[in-house]
């Protein structure tokens, strides 16, 4: 049986050499390689190298090499398609079974490349003719050097049907079709060149074999960008421009840019960032993102600044999403509003692209800008939405332990950016009686009246500190309705820090787990870090509820801590009010301002002798 190169290639890409190795070897990690003492002749100092990114093993003292492949072969004796069988299985991938005609694809497949060098070598030629004179201006007035052209192999197509054609006749014209540099139309008539009056540059594989070209028209008409058709060699979700450059680069670097276009790529390298890729006229795919993921923990995606560019760079964002693990992410450049990077490279120079490299966004951050921009959050639906986008980007996050961290670095920023502002200290003579019309005008003020010791001992801790912490306690006591009230509980003010990192805790659980008890509560405390938290909390002595006392009737402690968590959701959004009125009236609101205020007022008092209520409850139960 044959495997055609696309097949092993890929299983190559999906297979993590080092793994594999380290079963039956000790590695030590060497910078960006591992080492240790060869397996295949006595030694004593480490001369045996394995390096995941080029995905080849190789011992600098007996010189033996290979791949995965091999290394199953040579170190542990298995046939080749045992070999294969094994890798493919670790990788979800399905070996493909025997059939004469896929082997009868893979053995032409592999003399296409021949075809493909060919037809390189005769555009290069067309651009040092006559005929490239008009390509070689172009070449000129975009800045690119002689250097970068040959570096990048640039060649021109003229602007014939038959030149390439005839040109490379020797190969014949089903090999030419089927590496698409001709079009076969439909019916009987001819084959006929695909590129025809266009700048040409090769698309290579990550062995630098060309795959592919990318062809850019010369004056006015569509398309400006014409790549060549998915081949036996060439898949344009599965490689990036400049893959076979920017690899070794990235080694050096440190890290891999990406930018939208192949022009971008070639600007960027001839100003010393050698170390940039591109799509292939396709959004990002998962292919093209383990191919980054393989030269660098956090690609840096630097699309265009206009609309397009970000929307582009949001797709990529959503499809990295599902994907990323510890030390597996995005980060994001934007670039100045409608400039792409050739025109700041032009620009700027280099230190004025390097200036943005420096400062990325994270991936959480383009997100949540991202849907925090969406719509204006003037409504309660339209803050419920932002929630739900929020919680459905994290539920994508394949690891739980990364899932976890998004779910809670989301609720405490939606926390924070809907929460009320904190109310000021009240003055007792800010509220009237008689300020209407026909009430005893405008300087009639009143003190508030006496509140009692339960009520006054409410406000003594700043924003009900005590009962935001009895509510936590409460909680711990009947994790089950954390899920059901999730959303008066985000809108808690927090007397701290530890106590919000406790209540963001409570939440992150009931939304991955829904409803819970106490002991699995408790085994996720404890794998979240926050046990020591809840632990001091239960301990904790103070202001006495029903929901805290483990002598209380059930049903009761539970509607008591219900209703406890909604006066308290409620409660900042009524004092905002409640100063917005009282300063329209003092400004000389009209009756209708003071029926507001007094009506606030009344649901502010009646919510504190609900609380006053229960603290007194409770200390006579």
């Amino acid at each position: 049986m044959s495997l055609s190169p696309q097949f092993l290639d890929e299983l190559r890409a999906r297979t993590s050499l080092s793994g594999v190795v380290g079963r039956t070897v000790k590695l030590q990690k060497a910078g960006r390689e591992f080492k240790a003492c060869c397996p295949f002749h006595n030694e004593k100092t480490p001369s045996f190298y394995v390096n995941d990114e080029k995905g080849f093993w190789h011992c600098f003292g007996c010189g033996v090499h290979g791949d995965a492949i091999r290394w199953l072969t040579d170190a542990r004796g298995l046939p080749f398609m045992d070999a294969v069988k094994e890798l493919a299985e670790a990788a979800g991938m399905e070996v493909p079974a025997a059939d004469p005609r896929s082997q009868e694809k893979a053995e032409r497949a592999t003399g296409l490349y021949e075809v493909m060098e060919a037809a390189q070598r005769w555009f290069e030629e067309q651009l040092g003719g006559i005929e490239g004179a008009e390509a070689r201006a172009y070449l000129e007035k975009r800045g690119i050097s002689d250097a970068t052209r040959r570096r990048f192999g640039f060649g021109f197509a003229p602007d014939a049907r038959g030149k390439l054609k005839a040109a490379l006749k020797g190969f014949g014209n089903e090999r030419l079709v089927e590496a698409g540099l001709l079009i076969q139309p439909e019916g009987e008539r001819e084959p006929y060149d695909r590129f025809r009056g266009r700048l040409t540059y090769p698309i290579r594989d990550r062995r630098g074999r060309t795959i592919a070209f990318s062809a850019r028209i010369l004056g006015a008409g569509e398309p400006k960008y014409l790549n060549s058709p998915d081949t036996p060699l060439f898949d344009k979700g599965r490689t990036l421009f400049n893959i076979d450059k920017a690899a070794a680069a990235s080694r050096q670097a440190n890290r891999v840019v990406v930018v939208e276009g192949q022009m971008d790529v070639i600007a960027l390298d001839q100003a010393g960032i050698q170390e940039a890729v591109a799509p292939l006229g396709t959004a990002v795919t998962e292919m093209q993102l383990g191919l980054l993921w393989r030269l660098s923990p956090c690609p840096l995606v630097c699309f265009d600044g206009d609309s397009a560019g970000q929307k582009a760079a949001i797709r990529a964002a959503l499809r990295a999403l599902p994907h990323v693990g510890p030390g597996r992410s995005l980060a994001f450049v934007t670039l100045p509003a409608g400039q792409d990077p050739d025109d700041l490279v032009r620009a700027e120079g280099r230190a004025g692209f390097e200036a943005l490299l420096e400062a990325p966004e994270a991936l959480v951050d383009r997100l949540w800008k991202h849907e925090v921009e969406a719509e204006p959050l003037a409504t309660p639906e339209a803050k419920a939405g932002l929630r739900r986008r929020l919680m459905d980007h994290a539920s994508t996050v394949t690891d739980p332990d990364v899932r976890e961290q998004y779910r809670a670095e989301f609720l405490a920023r939606f926390a924070a950016l809907t929460r009320p502002p904190e109310r000021k200290p009240r003055e007792p003579w800010v509220e009237r009686r008689g300020s209407g019309p026909g009430r005893g005008g405008p300087n009639r003020f009143q003190p508030r009246q006496p509140l009692t010791a339960a009520t006054k001992s409410l406000g003594s801790t700043g924003l009900y500190g005590q009962t935001a912490r009895a509510v936590l306690a409460g909680l711990l006591h009947f994790p089950a309705a954390i899920a059901d009230h999730s959303e008066a509980i985000a809108a808690l003010p927090m007397p701290d820090k530890g106590a919000a990192t406790l209540r963001d805790a409570l939440l992150s659980a009931a939304l991955l787990h829904g409803a819970l008890d106490p002991a699995a509560l408790d085994t996720i405390l404890v794998s979240a870090g926050v046990a020591p938290l809840a632990e001091k909390l239960r301990r904790a002595r103070g202001m006495a509820f029903s929901f805290t006392r483990r002598d209380a009737e059930p049903e009761r402690a539970l509607r008591d801590l219900v209703l406890v968590i909604d006066t308290l959701a409620a409660q900042p959004g009524l004092e905002a009010a409640l100063d917005a009125a009282t300063a329209r009236l003092m400004a000389g609101g009209d009756e209708a301002v003071f029926q507001e205020q007094q009506r606030l007022r009344a649901a502010r008092d009646e919510a504190e002798r609900q609380l006053a209520a229960l603290i007194e409850g409770a200390a006579a139960g």
